[in-house]
């Protein structure tokens, strides 16, 4: 260690320190000149540094504001989103109710008691055979009611009744049978479902006239069916496979994969 401190560079060095001290303590400006110079020296190296942090500064704030974006972004993107489902929701309401109003105004309310009801489910293996509405046995509902849309059209009868929903079989189900008749012959028969893809007009009469076109409803006989609820049109007519009677398929201008609502009949007026 006195080695060290007695060599000429540990000398030179203490001497370097005091002086340096000295310039940038600068008593009484004594050093101006020399103190300039080295400010001159160093000035290149503050700007340098100063452009240096200030890019930094800026780097961090550039990254810090897409962050804020992707953000704002996402959010508004959400928000987009929360607004087309409720357009939608409303679109769907709205065409709900104008079916809805055009229904009320056509059916024919002045001759039966109607209840509204939901379609919530149908038959799952698509064949038409039933669906399920939303009303039950605490609505007053009771098995064999028709169930009709706008105009006094006929979908089926209920079956099959929950206190809060029961089942609707459709006309094409095949084990629905309806008394029928042609408004323009009076050619009376069964309306029969077939299949759940179809509705059959049986058991005419051979002396019975008829022909496509011609209009089916109900003809009153039998109990629970009032008479004139509108089944549908007569197409295809051909004699039964024994040619004892008349057979033909009636059209049905309902589609009942579509239906949203219907009205069961609680009874005449």
């Amino acid at each position: 260690m006195q080695k060290l401190t007695s060599t000429k560079l540990f000398k030179v060095g203490l001497v370097a320190i005091f002086f340096s001290v000295l310039v940038f303590l600068n008593p009484a400006g004594f050093f101006n000149p020399i103190r300039n110079i080295f400010l001159n020296i160093l000035t290149p190296f503050q700007k340098i540094t100063y452009t240096v942090s200030a890019s930094i500064e800026g780097v961090g704030e550039f990254v810090s504001s897409v962050g804020q974006l992707k953000e704002e972004n996402r959010k508004l993107h959400s928000e987009n989103e929360l607004l087309l489902v409720q357009r939608a929701m409303l679109n769907d309401m709205k065409n709900e109710n104008d079916d809805l109003r055009n229904q009320l105004n056509l059916l024919p309310r002045n001759q039966f008691n109607l209840l509204s009801a939901n379609v919530v489910g149908q038959d799952p293996n698509g064949m038409g055979n039933w669906i399920e509405i939303d009303k039950g046995s605490e609505d007053g509902l009771k098995e064999g009611m028709p169930v009709i849309v706008s105009k006094g059209i006929l979908v089926g009868r209920l079956s099959e009744l929950a206190p809060k929903n029961s089942k609707v079989v459709l006309l094409t189900n095949p084990k629905s049978v309806v008394n029928v008749s042609t408004t323009q012959t009076g050619a009376k028969g069964v309306a029969k479902g077939e299949y759940g893809l179809s509705i059959i007009f049986d058991m005419i009469l051979q002396t019975d006239s008829i022909q496509g076109g011609n209009e089916v409803v109900t003809s009153g006989i039998g109990g629970g069916m009032p008479r004139g609820l509108y089944v549908g049109t007569v197409q295809n007519v051909h004699a039964s496979d024994d040619n004892l009677f008349q057979q033909a398929t009636i059209m049905s201008p309902i589609q009942t994969s579509k239906l949203q609502f219907v009205f069961v009949l609680l009874g005449s007026k």
